[in-house]
């Protein structure tokens, strides 16, 4: 007998509770990403102001009021044994009782969470447990820091914006890689070996190369239309080859370079492949919806030139191209990207 599998934190708090399908991970947005990535340590206060027991109501209301914060816990011996809230200090200066000691009115059943959870998890024990903070604990239990929801926004929009910032940098050292180095022709060569019948990790050559091109400083549209004929390209060679194949690309001033080679099986009649709905896919294939006949209309669509050469037994070359119109005068017109 099997023992059950530990869901992951995608599958316990994923959207209403569920787990993430296939289509979710397509719209899951950075937002998310990074509720799953940011650890709780990363966003906590842990330089917190901290009250004992035996310390009256009123003394603590000014180390809130001129520290500006909302709640404190509350230390006996170095342990933690409760926290204290405004709102209970509210309470307590209703029935005008700022000299009563904290233990009177402090909260003893605490809600924490560790400082290694993720903050999807402290997302979800807010929702469960109403409370404007939480208590952060370490692997030992003792006080690590203290967490609101107003921290996690404001760790994930410093995560945003320092990967703005990093994706912006790389993008200016890519777009930059070529502009020292002086040659009759510089090219810059992608390459990738594709395994045939391996839909798990089709798509992820093309998103790179679209992601490479973006970065390099390509033209947006220029970028996905790359991206749309060479994800044609991978997915004909997982699809329709013996042993995958190669999949290249070369990045030059004026032009971009597409081609895949395979070593077989080859095509019988290159024109009847060129038609619209023509496949040999398989129909376990088209039961996952690939093989429609249209990959290579696609490509035809989105490149200025394309060409094929087969034969039967030996495989087949896709080379296809696209012209950039470049307009960088700082740029020797000899070198190319």
């Amino acid at each position: 007998m099997t023992s059950a599998r530990t869901p992951t934190e995608q599958e316990i708090y994923g959207r209403r509770g569920r787990p993430i399908t296939d289509r979710d991970a397509t719209e899951i947005s950075r937002v998310e990403e990074l509720a799953y990535e940011l650890k709780v340590h990363d966003v906590m206060t842990a330089d917190l102001k901290t009250a004992r027991p035996d310390m009256p109501l009123s003394q603590v209301l000014e180390i809130l009021r001129v520290n500006r914060i909302s709640g404190v816990p509350v230390l006996q011996d170095d342990q933690l044994v409760g926290i204290l809230s405004l709102e209970d200090i509210v309470r307590a200066m209703q029935k005008n009782e700022l000299s009563a000691p904290v233990s009177q009115y402090m909260t003893r059943k605490l809600v924490t969470v560790s400082n290694y959870d993720s903050i999807i998890k402290a997302l979800q024990a807010f929702t469960d447990s109403r409370l404007g903070r939480l208590i952060v604990v370490d692997e030992n239990g003792g006080l690590a820091g203290m967490i609101t929801k107003g921290d996690i926004t404001h760790g994930i929009l410093t995560a945003l914006q320092r990967d703005y910032k990093e994706e912006e940098l790389r993008r200016y050292r890519a777009s930059h890689l070529f502009e020292d180095i002086i040659s009759d022709r510089t090219t810059l060569v992608l390459r990738y070996q594709i395994k045939a019948h391996d839909f798990m990790r089709g798509g992820n050559a093309s998103s790179n190369i679209k992601r490479a091109l973006l970065r390099l400083g390509a033209d947006p549209q220029i970028a996905r239309r790359c991206g749309i004929a060479v994800y044609e390209a991978e997915m004909n060679l997982i699809i329709h080859t013996n042993n995958g194949g190669i999949l290249k690309l070369e990045m030059e001033p004026h032009r971009i370079t597409m081609s895949t080679t395979d070593d077989g099986p080859g095509i019988p009649d290159v024109a009847q492949v060129l038609q619209a709905g023509y496949s040999t896919a398989s129909e376990q294939v088209r039961e996952m919806g690939f093989g429609a006949g249209m990959g290579l209309i696609n490509i035809k669509r989105c490149v200025d030139k394309m060409d094929i050469e087969s034969t039967v037994g030996k495989g087949t070359k896709l080379t296809m191209r696209i012209n950039v119109p470049f307009e960088k005068p700082s740029m020797h017109e000899d070198n190319k990207i």
